[in-house]
């Protein structure tokens, strides 16, 4: 690793917030699910879309909007940096080149130094990325720091990982219908960690 992470590099490039030092990971898919991509156009010719259930006529969204499942993230991270002034923030944020540390190791090492972790799903997002480094963060992080992370995921969204997850490692994991339910989730997530460290339930860790 040439480029050492720490909590100090994280907050120094970082705005400012109230509590710049509490660290608040955030990962999720950066782009949309679009079921366009993956079937031919034969395939989707043969399909009335009208005629799926609503779950799956939202994978057929416009291509345009691929980048939705990102402005999600960055809408979490806007509002949670607001209210309650946590200093959440994407790893694209850190801004640490791959050629320097490989995508999978940053994920570790900004979960590592986070006082929160959490791994959003939404329904239209390409997961499978996000699977895989969850998974390397849970394998790697998961027993001494597991009650910093939280999975919260989108009703509609299912797999092996996320069934597996609390049994394997006492992870938490939740769901949600809006996103304004989401984002209360993750308020009361961040505000439990602070507490916590405050009375000396989990280690400071400044």
């Amino acid at each position: 690793m040439t480029v050492e992470i720490t909590r100090e590099l994280i907050a120094d490039r970082l705005g400012r917030v109230t509590y710049d030092r509490f660290l608040f990971y955030l990962m999720g898919p950066y782009k949309s699910f679009n079921l366009n991509y993956v079937l031919s156009e034969e395939e989707r010719r043969e399909i009335d879309i009208d005629d799926l259930p609503g779950p799956l006529r939202r994978l057929f969204r416009n291509k345009d909007d691929i980048n939705a499942a990102q402005t999600l993230l960055r809408r979490i991270q806007g509002a949670l940096r607001s209210d309650p002034g946590v200093n959440a923030f994407l790893a694209l944020d850190v801004d640490v080149d791959t050629d320097d540390v490989d995508a999978v190791t940053q994920s570790i090492e900004y979960a590592r130094c986070s006082n929160a972790t959490a791994f959003v799903l939404p329904f239209l997002g390409h997961n499978f990325g996000v699977g895989e480094e969850a998974g390397s963060i849970l394998e790697n992080l998961g027993d001494e720091h597991g009650e910093r992370l939280i999975f919260v995921h989108e009703d509609d969204v299912t797999s092996a990982m996320i069934r597996s997850a609390p049994v394997r490692w006492d992870l938490r994991v939740e769901t949600y219908e809006t996103e304004d339910e989401l984002i209360a989730k993750l308020r009361r997530f961040a505000g439990g960690i602070m507490h916590r460290e405050r009375r000396g339930e989990l280690e400071r860790l400044d």
